[in-house]
Parts: C-alpha cells; structure tokens; sequence
C-alpha cells in the first residue's frame, strides 16, 4: 500500500467551512446565535476565549488544505470540534430530554471530529493501527448520522419548517424523506452493506441543504449571524461526511 492520503476533496471542503465559521465568529460581535459561542462568551473572559478559538480554527482550516500540513491541521481542527462537543455535556445533564440543543448538537460537533480524525490517520504510512483507526472514525460518523436521523424524526415539523415551500409535494413530504434517506444511510455505514454508495449520497443530501436552505438564507437576510453560522456548519459537515466518502471509496488510502 502507499500513502495517498490528500487526493480526496472532502478536506478542503471540511477546511473551507472550517476557516469561514472561525471567521464569522471572530469578526461578528454577536455570540448570541450558536450555542456553543454563547457558551463560552458567558465565562469568564469569554469574549477572548471566542477570539482565540476562532483563531485555531482558521488555523487549522488553513493547515488542512495542504499535504505538509494536513495532519497539523486536522489536530487543531479535531481537538477544536472535540472542545465543542465537550461544552455540550452538561447542557445534556441540566436538560437530557432536549435533544435537540443537548445531544444532538453533540453528534454534530462528534460528526466533525470523525472527519478530521479520518484525515489525521490517513496522512501517516500504513499499518494495523492505521486501518483500525480509520474504521474508528467511519463508524463515529455512521453514530452521528444516527443522531441526525433521530433528531428529524423528534422535531419533524420544525424540520419541514426548513424546506423551501416551492419544492413539490410538499414540505413534510421531504422532511419524511431526509429523515428515512438519513436512517438508511446510518445502516449502511454502520453494517459495511452499500456504504460507499450510502456516504456518497448523505454528502449530496447535505451539500444540496445547503444550496436550498442556508445559502437563501444568507442572500435574503445577510445581517443575521446565524445565517452565515449556519451556512459554514451545514458544509462543515458536509466535508465530513466527503471525507467519510473519499475514505469508503479508497480516495484517502490505496
């Protein structure tokens, strides 16, 4: 075997979106409209403590981009998104019966760790530990994809909320679909039963939410923090379910 990693795409796309949310949390003063920012602005010297990690992601965003630096920058992006999924441990323990702000914000940031751990462990030669750890990383996205599909099915109507009213049938007819398209797809990364073909279309899926959702959002009210916020995460993931793709498909390792 020889080491390939760096031709895959979906590193560039997890680094893009990695750099932008860094830069719409340093530059916007308003911590207000993503939870884990208004975490950590409520603390002590928080508004330094954002700056900072703003700073490391941009970083580590940057890093990701180029083979020398790839492995640095999917550290400083992976321990990032770990930070961020650590923040929403007690949030879970106040209330455990709010998914949707507790664990299902947490499987999102886990969605993004996998994707930078895939990276980390592609860029080093080929052993045992290797493969192992690879396999760990595509199994922690496949967790997270569950976690999707559990929080469409638990708040379905605010979900339909989002699809764009124009689309045929309807907006619960789509809001049903993701949530069935996104239940399979769990399956087939967790079971190895069609999971090239299952990573390759949830990374359409999600690339294509946010073509209809985020990116009107942000053309029609561009003053709003989370719009942008929202636009960089929905491609932020979108990158790591590419990276999970390029891995299945032999992209990152031949």
């Amino acid at each position: 075997m020889t080491r390939t990693s760096g031709y895959g795409f979906g590193r560039h796309i997890l680094g893009a979106a990695a750099f932008a949310f860094g830069a719409i949390s340093f530059f916007w003063h308003d911590f207000d409209a993503w939870q884990h920012l208004q975490t950590l602005s409520s603390t002590p010297g928080g508004e330094l403590l954002v700056r900072i990690v703003s700073i490391v992601e941009m970083i580590g965003g940057l890093c990701i981009q180029w083979r020398r630096s790839e492995r640095l920058g999917a550290l400083l992006l992976g321990l990032i998104y770990l930070f961020f999924a650590l923040i929403c441990v007690p949030r879970i323990i106040a209330k455990p019966l709010s998914y949707g702000s507790g664990f299902g914000t947490l499987f999102e940031e886990l969605s993004l760790v996998s994707g930078a751990w895939i990276v980390f462990f592609a860029a080093e030669p080929p052993s045992p530990w290797r493969a192992r750890a690879l396999q760990i990383g595509r199994y922690l996205f496949g967790l997270c994809v569950v976690s999707f599909t559990i929080e469409q099915a638990l708040y379905l109507e605010a979900t339909a909320e989002f699809v764009p009213k124009w689309i045929l049938p309807s907006q619960m007819f789509w809001a049903i679909a993701t949530t069935i398209a996104f239940g399979l797809a769990a399956i087939a990364l967790l079971s190895g039963l069609m999971s090239r073909l299952a990573s390759r279309l949830t990374t359409a899926m999600i690339v294509v939410f946010g073509l209809l959702i985020w990116v009107p959002a942000v053309i029609l009210d561009p003053h709003t923090h989370m719009n942008w916020a929202g636009l960089a995460q929905n491609y932020a993931i979108a990158g790591a379910a590419w990276i999970t793709a390029d891995f299945l498909s032999g992209h990152l390792t031949q």
